[in-house]
């Protein structure tokens, strides 16, 4: 049940993951640490893919999944190292990787964002596939600390985060994280490692073209050695990210056309322009035709 449920959780087709979270029972959910080198790690729960740095005198986070498993995060931290962590790095704002914020915050670590996150928890956002509102954040639920275009370092300890804005991607506050002393690169949502397709949150800014530029980025970062950090599936690397890029130019490409061309969203459905890679990058019919959908409507913001 437990793994259905993470499959959902990856699923493109659902931006919000608060009717997933309901179904699962947390309390059995187990946080699994996996060393990646150079005091890096790779934590993994339900909900979004963590990464830890650990410094001399502090700790880096990235990504805070479900409150309820705050607890069982703070613990596998500590398991890794006794010192404190200072910063948590936000990669969008969706609930699987913002849950835990406040719970963190409380303790005095800051979050970190870029600042569109800051208001769409702020303002509470609606899911343009399935009309699910999540209502207003406030207090520490909400970052401390955020930054607008281009990007952001953070240093702990010795250890270097290089923050990059990928503007209007998965969203439109989609932070990628580099840590270059352990050649790790951790995507948020942009992209998962389960050779599904990625939700385009569309009506919160999301657009593929966004996901080319940030995967475009990510080839000329890495080498073979490289350890890719997704928001959802197993442990990635180049070549991972290397095909999900290859397919979203082929999707971009041919749904592109279809809009040149005037065709309505229901004509770019009827047509099925993506039929081949549904085989292999859908879930189902259903996430295939909704990501077909989300793919036309980057074109349409």
């Amino acid at each position: 049940m437990y793994r259905l449920a993470l499959a959902a959780l990856a699923a493109t087709t659902a931006l919000f993951v608060t009717a997933a979270n309901a179904q699962q029972d947390l309390s059995k959910v187990e946080i699994k640490t996996t060393d990646l080198g150079n005091k890096t790690y790779r934590l993994e729960g339900a909900g979004g893919n963590i990464t830890i740095a650990v410094g001399s005198d502090g700790i880096i986070m990235v990504d805070t999944q479900f409150a309820p498993l705050s607890d069982k995060i703070k613990a596998a931290i500590k398991a890794i190292s006794p010192l404190p962590v200072k910063y948590i790095i936000l990669t969008h704002f969706h609930g699987d990787h913002t849950g835990g914020v406040a719970n963190f915050q409380k303790d005095g670590i800051t979050a970190i964002a870029q600042d569109n996150i800051r208001l769409r928890l702020l303002g509470g956002t609606t899911n343009g596939t399935n009309g699910n509102k999540t209502p207003p954040l406030s207090g520490d639920a909400i970052p401390k600390e955020t930054y607008f275009a281009g990007g952001k370092e953070i240093v702990v300890g010795g250890r270097k985060a290089v923050l990059t804005h990928y503007y209007n991607a998965h969203t439109d506050g989609d932070t990628g994280v580099y840590f270059p002393d352990a050649n790790v690169i951790a995507t948020g949502d942009i992209m998962n490692s389960n050779h599904r397709y990625q939700q385009v949150d569309y009506f919160n800014g999301g657009d593929i073209r966004g996901m080319i530029r940030a995967s475009d980025d990510w080839l000329k970062i890495a080498n073979d050695q490289t350890k890719v950090v997704t928001g959802h599936g197993p442990l990635a690397d180049k070549k991972v990210v290397a095909d999900y890029n290859a397919m979203l130019k082929i999707a971009r490409d041919r749904v592109l056309k279809l809009v040149q061309e005037g065709k309505t969203e229901a004509e770019v459905v009827a047509l099925d322009p993506l039929k081949d890679h549904n085989a292999t990058w859908a879930n189902d019919a259903a996430q295939g035709m909704n990501t077909l959908k989300q793919y036309y409507h980057s074109f349409k913001r």
